[in-house]
């Protein structure tokens, strides 16, 4: 056998034990964290269930009413929301939100029949869930928008859809839902 072949040949059997050692040390250690059994996880808990909705109606003194379906999908990774107006108004929507564990953030993507979509950041904190956006009105104007979740029990909360036009000092509220969890 020549010199050339048997420094090949050695060659290709270290780059074999070498390959073979390292397949062993990667099957060896542990598999990454699952980002979905972060305990921020579990704190959109409080909405997964099936939810009678009620706010003001068109006329004073009137009651709106609608559902929401919230389940957890996708190895319960994400939450996903089924709203619908029922016969008070034509709006259908549904969105998905997460806990982006590298942000350190809920985000949330909502889209309807109406052709909106909208996108959301946001925390739980002080017993509230808060997600919000910037958006740019037709007229070209920024606001800030936002869902706020508060005076969470285990059978029901209030939700919030909020605007500011002066970069968050105020908030005025466009649209209070009260949710009743279905018995």
């Amino acid at each position: 056998m020549s010199l050339a072949l048997r420094i090949t040949l050695g060659t290709l059997v270290i780059l074999f034990a070498l390959s073979v050692a390292l397949a062993r040390q990667q099957g060896s250690t542990a598999p990454p964290p699952n980002p979905c059994a972060a305990p921020e996880q579990k704190q959109l808990d409080f909405w997964v269930g099936e939810w009678d909705l009620t706010w003001p109606g068109a006329k004073e003194g009137e009651v709106a009413h609608g559902a929401n379906s919230i389940k957890r999908v996708l190895d319960s990774c994400v939450v996903e929301e089924s709203f619908s107006g029922g016969d008070s108004m034509p709006l259908r929507g549904m969105s998905v939100s997460l806990f982006d564990v590298r942000a350190g953030k809920w985000k949330q993507t909502w889209v309807d029949n109406q052709g909106g979509y909208l996108d959301f950041v946001g925390e739980f904190k002080d017993g509230q869930m808060v997600l919000s956006r910037q958006a740019t009105r037709p007229d070209g104007t920024k606001v800030m928008q936002r869902m706020v979740f508060k005076n969470i029990t285990a059978n029901e909360f209030d939700w919030s859809w909020e605007a500011s036009k002066d970069g968050g000092k105020t908030w005025q509220v466009n649209w209070p839902i009260h949710y009743k969890r279905r018995s």
